[in-house]
């Protein structure tokens, strides 16, 4: 018997089946299948294995239809997390320490096993398996993530106390009603007719025909999507950029944002925070990032608070999974053959969230390889912070001279 054939079978007949003519039907084509049918049917259909045997059994016996107790739908065992209202808050508690259980902290990470974390809410009187830990996660939006290497290693003695520090500057300026954004850049693109990672529904057997290799096409060239995300509004900012990924094309990207999509919206707003990563275009030791964020201040009249991410923990940063991970969920499968295109995908991003995104090219040069001399760096007002100031610091509108 064909799997897909059973599957496309049961998906048919499944809305129309009450749970014991359910069990039945799946009893009946793993008895017709022979030797591993069971197994089939369940594979094919997600009906359990014990199901099914019961099923079987129900069918040998010869137990009439009156006799089988039909749940109503919706009926059966109740969750876990209706029986027990306060293991996800628990659960919560647990994952996101930088915010003493607060579910609506901006700033959320984990590196506890599910085996851990349940052995802490067992402690707690919950009665939970690292299996249900693991499902609990996935559903609230967490997943495994990895290190990143770097120079300075991927264990920072100061790194979850940063953690923390960054977490108490957003929610302050939050509850001030300032502006609070996440930036970083997407991973380059090649544009052209090149396989993008994914599916998309087509009419049967017409798959969209896409190059063998992975060459960069000279005329097409790559496109560069830097990101705004605001922490307390749930937009974003896309500008699509085709030269290089520098400091300058990072803070011009930010002005953007600000001149369309910040300021009608934090019309009194004397500070901007910005949570960046530690690396990069952005990163806390590039000169020339600092020296454009002073052209920045000066431009909006904004006092900028720079906050990194400790090293090895970009992943953490909000615009990697509140924003970009749906833009490259909404275009999987699809070549990215223009720039207008690519623009069109990331403005066309949306969510059940509520998430909004705008989009637009970035066409203007920005070399690689601009020096900030001493005497330039000197003339920035620039505040270290006292905790990490290599990682957290505030510059300052210069004074227009008279």
């Amino acid at each position: 018997m064909d799997e897909k054939r059973l599957r496309a079978k049961y998906k048919s007949l499944a809305s129309a089946l009450n749970e014991r003519a359910r069990r039945i039907w799946a009893a009946t084509e793993a008895r017709e299948a022979g030797r591993g049918g069971i197994a089939l049917v369940s594979r094919a259909t997600k009906i359990s294995y014990s199901t099914i045997v019961r099923g079987l059994h129900e069918l040998t016996s010869g137990e009439s239809a009156e006799s089988g107790h039909v749940r109503h739908r919706g009926g059966g065992r109740k969750g876990s997390q209706e029986k027990d209202p306060s293991l996800v808050a628990d659960l919560e508690a647990l994952v996101d320490p930088t915010a003493s259980g607060d579910p609506e902290s901006p700033l959320r990470w984990t590196s506890k096993s599910v085996r851990l974390l349940a052995t802490h809410l067992k402690g707690r009187g919950h009665t939970v398996s690292h299996q249900l830990v693991a499902e609990l996660l996935s559903g609230a939006g967490y997943s495994l993530q990895a290190n990143r290497k770097t120079r300075e290693g991927t264990n920072h003695p100061d790194r979850d106390e940063q953690f923390r520090y960054i977490n108490r500057q957003v929610l302050r300026l939050q509850a001030d009603g300032q502006p609070v954004i996440s930036v970083d850049t997407k991973k380059k693109e090649l544009v052209g007719d090149f396989k993008n990672t994914g599916k998309q529904w087509r009419p049967k057997d017409t798959p969209e025909l896409v190059r063998v290799h992975d060459f960069l096409i000279p005329e097409k060239g790559k496109a560069i999507p830097y990101g705004v995300y605001d922490l307390t509004r749930n937009t974003g900012w896309v500008s699509v950029g085709v030269d290089h990924d520098t400091a300058s094309f990072a803070t011009r990207t930010i002005l953007r944002w600000w001149r369309k999509m910040g300021r009608p919206i934090y019309p009194r707003a004397s500070e901007l925070l910005i949570t960046a990563d530690a690396g990069g275009s952005n990163g806390p030791r590039v000169r020339l990032w600092k020296w454009e964020l002073q052209q920045l201040a000066n431009r909006t009249g904004l006092s900028i608070t720079v906050c990194h991410f400790p090293p090895g923990t970009s992943k953490w940063n909000k615009i990697e999974h509140r924003l970009f991970s749906y833009i490259s969920t909404n275009w999987r499968g699809q070549p990215l053959i223009s720039l207008a295109v690519i623009v069109s995908l990331i403005a066309s991003t949306r969510t059940a969230a509520g998430l909004r995104v705008r989009s637009e090219l970035d066409k203007h040069s920005y070399p690689e390889g601009r020096e900030v001399s001493d005497e330039l760096m000197s003339k920035i007002q620039l505040e270290h912070h006292r905790f990490h100031g290599d990682w957290n610091y505030t510059i300052h509108p210069q004074r227009k001279s008279k």
